[in-house]
């Protein structure tokens, strides 16, 4: 009986090692295939293989190469003839009349050198393009027939768009485009022009010795202020803007801040004896954090009006339901010990605890503040796109226009070394502050010991 009993018992411990190991191999398998099976469905609820279709490549390669360059137009009125070229297309970036870059000839007949052979002519009636290895191009604007163009015979390759009413050509070394009215060549150049100064601009062309000879001749302040107020890349106004977007960051985590403290006395067990109090505090916490720091940005736009402070408003709200949780929790965990020697002395409870609680919280405190006032700087940058201020609106403007593209590209080089500048503010402040403190303690703690131990 007893050897029936054992060979029972192993039987049994058999078939639950076996359910374990069933258990175990259900998990490991199981949820991989849980999770290969939502990404089949997302596959397709999401058309994920219709996406390379849908995708425009050519917008997309233009963009890009918008960001590290810029276009010169040369158009003209093909009414009056007049011809005008511009950096840009913009009237800003305009050269004055009867001046033009080198690779375009004015006269009756405007000559525009492309390069590598392109060559364009716009002629008193007739524009021509010269493309190597293909022919002459040549296409007269009218107003009632709209634009007659002449091919070289054969079919008409991809680059090349004709209509009725338009023609456009685009090759690697530019573009052209003819309307009724209107007769324009693109052409690309890397780099950002008019960064520095404008065409108006005495100091525009100028070499870094030439101006750097200039500055020392007393002109520093002049070369200044022709940089600081480019009328193109508005460079006052961006700076306004990064220090709008800075401002709004830090006035909304440290004001959070400042009023989440004392709200986290009521939130804590140890220092609250009210459990209604403790509990309608946390409700709080828990619904302001709980929406969004848009959705608090759309709200007190509707409120209090477009601007950089309902921004600040914005973060403030929603930090302070974080940081009174975070206080809070940091609050429950303080060492009673300090505030009981602190009492012992004969403190009263502010006393207590300004010298037994804030000591040991503050490390946290100022780690969580620094940390939210570098992640609070790029949530401005978002929010002052729906507020209308900061270096946000700019880049917004900039992306819907989708005209200048290195304006955009500048933009976010600028946000990026913004939050590079604030990352490394915050961790040289922490250090400053939080290590500093530590080592002022350990040094009045070994102080302290050595006295006791001289004679």
């Amino acid at each position: 009986m007893s050897t029936f009993a054992t060979d029972l018992t192993i039987d049994e411990l058999k078939a639950e090692a076996d359910r374990l190991f069933n258990r175990k191999r259900l998990t490991n398998f199981g949820l991989p295939a849980l999770v290969f099976v939502y990404l089949i469905y997302v596959f397709f609820a999401f058309e994920v293989s219709g996406m390379a279709e849908r995708a425009n490549w050519e917008n997309g390669k233009t963009l890009i190469a918008d960001s590290y360059s810029y276009k010169t137009h040369v158009s003209r009125d093909n009414r009056t003839g007049e011809v005008s070229t511009a950096i840009e297309g913009e009237r800003k970036g305009r050269y004055p009349d009867g001046e033009a870059p080198g690779w375009v000839s004015l006269g009756e007949t405007t000559v525009i050198d492309l390069e590598d052979g392109h060559i364009v002519r716009f002629g008193p009636e007739t524009v021509e393009y010269d493309i190597p290895g293909y022919g002459t191009v040549r296409a007269t604007p009218t107003r009632s027939a709209g634009v007659q163009a002449e091919l070289p015979a054969g079919e008409v390759p991809d680059w090349i768009n004709v209509s009725k009413n338009r023609m456009a050509i685009t090759t690697d070394a530019g573009r052209l485009t003819v309307t009724r009215n209107r007769s324009e060549v693109f052409r690309y150049f890397n780099g950002w022009e008019l960064f520095w100064f404008t065409l108006d601009s005495p100091y525009y062309g100028k070499s870094f010795p030439e101006l750097a000879g200039l500055a020392a001749q007393g002109e520093a302040r002049a070369i200044f202020n022709d940089f600081w107020t480019n009328k193109m890349w508005r460079h006052q106004d961006v700076a306004w803007a990064i220090f709008e977007t800075i401002l709004m960051a830090f006035l909304g985590t440290l004001g959070a801040g400042m009023i989440a403290l004392p709200l986290a006395f009521l939130a804590t067990r140890n220092f609250n004896p009210l459990k209604s109090v403790r509990f309608l505090t946390r409700r709080v916490f828990d619904f302001v954090r709980g929406v969004d720091a848009l959705i608090w940005t759309v709200v007190l736009a509707r409120a209090f009006g477009p601007g950089p402070l309902t921004g600040a408003l914005a973060i403030l709200v929603t930090d302070t339901g974080t940081f009174g949780k975070i206080f809070s929790e940091a609050l429950e965990n303080v060492d009673e010990k300090q505030i009981e020697g602190v009492q012992s002395t004969g403190a009263n409870a502010p006393q207590r605890y300004r010298y037994g609680v804030i000591p040991q919280v503050t490390p946290v405190l100022l780690s969580q503040l620094l940390y939210f006032l570098e992640s609070n700087t790029r949530s401005a940058t978002v929010i002052g796109a729906i507020t209308g201020g900061g270096i946000g609106l700019l880049l917004t403007q900039a992306i819907i226009t989708q005209k200048d593209w290195e304006e955009v590209a500048y933009y976010i080089v600028l946000i990026i070394l913004m939050v590079m500048l604030m990352d490394w503010f915050s961790g040289w402040l922490r250090r400053r502050l939080i290590q500093g403190e530590t080592g002022k303690i350990r040094k009045a703690r070994d102080t302290k010991a050595e006295s006791f131990f001289l004679p």
